[in-house]
């Protein structure tokens, strides 16, 4: 009969045994599970296969372990263009608390009506009437004097010269101020009538502040195409050419030149609607000290401010916001590049140098800014660990097949709805870069950049091919 010593030491035995069995297959089981993710080898592949040469792309792709399982010259630099949007989002939720929201103040004294802008770049014709509201419940009934547009919590810079120096009348291209209204563009509604009669133009909303030139013919069949444009010396829009009688009513959307006094108007009219008279003008100035405060609005959440920004790659907002961060320490006059110094701060103290980065503009919008899909990548997995953080940027993200600039992409693959990323394009420029879910539970980085000469079209295409396969 055995000892009881004997006893223990064959059951120490057999529990070693079975932890290390247990440990073997565990790792087995690893292994196994990392052979099927895509590897660098087979995304060559997929590039080869569309004609993109390897030189001109940075490509990588994390497990959720943070290690990488492809790379393609990660550490090369490349021309970003819109997903530097998450380089501002990260330094967005770093330095302002879950939850924040800017303000847009009315303020009184015994003559004139002072519009204070808090950088609120979500404050839209709602907003407005919210105030208008407020102000009508005072038994207000008139302004003796001016509608003074109180700007100065930014500079005077409505398109910095990081932005791309040729101007478009869209409202992407719009310009950027502490005081602004429905992403200062105004909306042009064309809608057919009756054939060989003007078509329905309607400015939204109307203020005054454009005049409009309708040039139009309601017709059976198209001869000439219909124009929209805008002189913003004159603050004339004219809209010439034929629509059919058969078409639906159109939008088109065109920035303004002037958002602060784009804003002031817009509360004239809103206040005229409410029986409320400005007998003065509208223009600009500061709130003075003895003014007092009449009316206030909240912004929405900064989350759903990001995805303003994100979703639909709003390079207005993102500008906003990094006026935004400069605007924390400096109550007045804060600048693009004070902003922007932020976000480079932010991106330094995970390590990143500038071998790693060059950040001149918060949307992209330029084509100086260069990085890293490796540089992209430590951004994003430093969110994806911070739990305060992951769950805003993931809303904020655009979902393949479902919405923003996914919508129509990887549709009815195993990608749609379990990819959530920031797209960017620019002339030879394509890239996206986000998060991928597996079925298994696994969440991949990844970061694609492309600079060089091949078809946008194409180089979509083989970015979601290797995202597709990444979760199969």
């Amino acid at each position: 009969m055995k000892s009881q010593k004997t006893i223990l030491l064959d059951v120490v035995v057999l529990l070693f045994l079975l932890l290390n069995f247990s440990l073997a297959e565990a790792s087995k089981k690893q292994t196994n599970s990392r052979s099927e993710f895509i590897n660098t080898e087979q995304t060559l592949s997929i590039l080869k296969k569309y004609g993109l040469d390897k030189s001109h792309v940075s490509l990588e792709i994390r497990d959720s372990h943070d290690q990488a399982i492809v790379d393609v010259q990660a550490k090369n630099k490349k021309i970003p263009a819109s997903v530097s949007k998450l380089l501002t989002t990260y330094a967005v939720l770093k330095k302002f608390p879950l939850g924040s929201k800017f303000l847009t103040q009315v303020y009184q004294d015994d003559k004139n009506l002072y519009l204070k802008g808090g950088g609120d770049p979500s404050f839209v014709s709602e907003n407005m009437w919210y105030l208008v509201n407020q102000i009508t419940r005072t038994s207000l009934k008139q302004i003796s004097g001016d509608i003074i547009v109180d700007d100065s919590l930014f500079d005077e810079i409505r398109f910095d010269e990081s932005r791309e120096d040729k101007r478009v009348d869209r409202a992407y291209d719009s310009p950027v101020g502490a005081m602004s209204f429905n992403w200062n563009a105004v909306n042009v509604f064309v809608k057919p009538t009756v054939a060989g009669q003007k078509a329905q133009v309607v400015l939204d909303p109307e203020n005054g502040y454009y005049d409009l030139v309708n040039q139009t013919e309601t017709v059976h069949k198209i001869k000439k195409e219909l124009i929209v444009t805008v002189s913003q010396e004159k603050k004339i829009i004219t809209v010439s050419g034929d629509v059919q009688k058969s078409a639906p009513e159109k939008a088109i959307f065109k920035s303004v030149a002037e958002p602060d006094l784009w804003s002031g108007l817009n509360l004239q009219a809103f206040l005229k609607q409410r029986g409320i008279l400005v007998k003065g003008k509208v223009r600009r100035g500061t709130v003075p000290p003895q003014a007092e405060l009449l009316a206030s609005v909240e912004s929405k959440n900064l989350s759903y401010i990001l995805a303003d920004m994100n979703k639909f790659s709003n390079n207005y907002v993102a500008e906003m916001l990094t006026k935004n961060l400069a605007a924390q320490s400096k109550k007045s006059k804060a600048s693009l590049q004070e902003g922007v110094v932020i976000i480079q701060s932010c991106l330094k103290d995970l390590g990143l140098t500038v071998q790693d980065f060059e950040v001149y503009n918060p949307s992209g919008f330029t084509r100086n800014n260069q990085l890293s899909a490796y540089a992209l990548n430590k951004v994003l997995i430093s969110i994806k660990n911070d739990f305060k953080l992951f769950p805003t940027i993931l809303e904020s993200l655009p979902i393949a097949g479902i919405d923003g600039t996914l919508k129509k992409r990887m549709k009815n693959t195993e990608a749609e709805g379990l990819v959530r990323a920031k797209t960017g394009y620019l002339n030879g420029v394509v890239s996206i870069a986000g998060y991928a879910g597996r079925r298994d539970g696994e969440v991949l980085t990844f970061s694609f950049l492309y600079n060089g000469p091949r078809d946008e079209t194409i180089v979509r295409e083989a970015f979601d091919q290797i995202l597709i396969s990444s979760l199969n």
